[in-house]
């Protein structure tokens, strides 16, 4: 059994099936969330505790050090993600300071492994089936910052002789979604025998569930995996046929109005995950 781990970002979206599947594998996790959300938090006798701060991503190395005592790895998730504003916002450029940061506190304080969360949008999208060898080429600041902390960090814990992983997310939906977000958005509509105004639907995506995602991470933060990992389902689907699967629970195909919105002409067509023989 590893020791204890080091949570950021429990409370959110990804963080929270994070913190389910290490639990269920008996880990025993620290957990830095900020002030104020401290109630989101289930109790429960793995969680060893639960260090507050108005913000993590402002916190020196030397806060870090000492909130990483006794740490053996660190499990990085948190991250500014406010639905239609994190791709471009200059939070982003917070974010990837507040990462250093706490890279250089955990180093000091003697963490032997280090687990990042990054993002598919890091890739050449063009490329459409994307692996772990694919080039990196972000397009938007938020993809940017991922791609730097993955590239700053790889380099800086080589050097320290650290063990580090960096999870890249595909499209992922689930228990805890926003409801700005496309599953969520059908469900809803269907669930009140309202019509869903949808594009046509054309776009191929690799759809996973968080739950899913969550239990990949946890394994490769208590394996020993290092590099990059995709974080995908392998499995391409059109955004209509994943509306239409859902609206068949319904029974209500009638209600997708697919076209009802304009498809992005920036938007890539295609996003694929290729996960590697040892699951990412």
């Amino acid at each position: 059994m590893s020791g204890l781990v080091l949570l950021t970002g429990s409370t959110g979206f990804v963080g929270r099936a994070v913190l389910a599947a290490l639990t269920e594998r008996g880990a025993q996790v620290r957990l830095v969330v900020r002030a104020g959300t401290e109630s989101r938090i289930t109790p429960s006798d793995m969680v060893e505790s639960v260090v507050s701060t108005p913000d993590l991503f402002g916190e020196s190395h030397a806060w870090w050090q000492s909130t990483c005592a006794g740490v053996d790895t660190v499990v990085h998730v948190a991250w500014y993600a406010e639905p239609g504003e994190y791709p471009t916002s200059p939070r982003n450029l917070d974010c990837l300071a507040g990462t250093l940061a706490l890279a250089k506190g955990a180093t000091a304080a003697g963490v032997r492994r280090f687990v990042g969360i990054g993002t598919c949008a890091e890739y050449d999208l063009s490329e459409g089936y994307l692996s772990v060898e694919t080039r990196l080429k972000p397009a938007t600041p938020y993809a940017g910052a991922k791609a730097a902390a993955f590239l700053s960090l790889s380099k800086y814990f080589e050097n320290e002789k650290r063990e580090f992983a960096w999870c890249r997310l595909f499209y992922l939906y689930g228990d805890g979604e926003d409801e700005r977000r496309l599953i969520p958005y059908v469900r809803a509509r269907l669930a009140a025998a309202e019509p869903a105004d949808l594009t046509n639907g054309t776009h191929v995506r690799d759809f996973m569930d968080v739950g899913d995602a969550g239990r990949m991470i946890a394994d490769v933060a208590l394996g020993g995996r290092q590099g990059p990992v995709n974080v995908c389902s392998g499995m391409p689907i059109t955004v209509r046929a994943l509306a239409e699967r859902i609206a068949d629970e319904y029974g209500r195909r009638d209600l997708l109005r697919f076209g009802a919105k304009q498809e992005s002409t920036t938007e890539p067509r295609c996003v694929v995950g290729i996960r590697s023989q040892d699951g990412g």
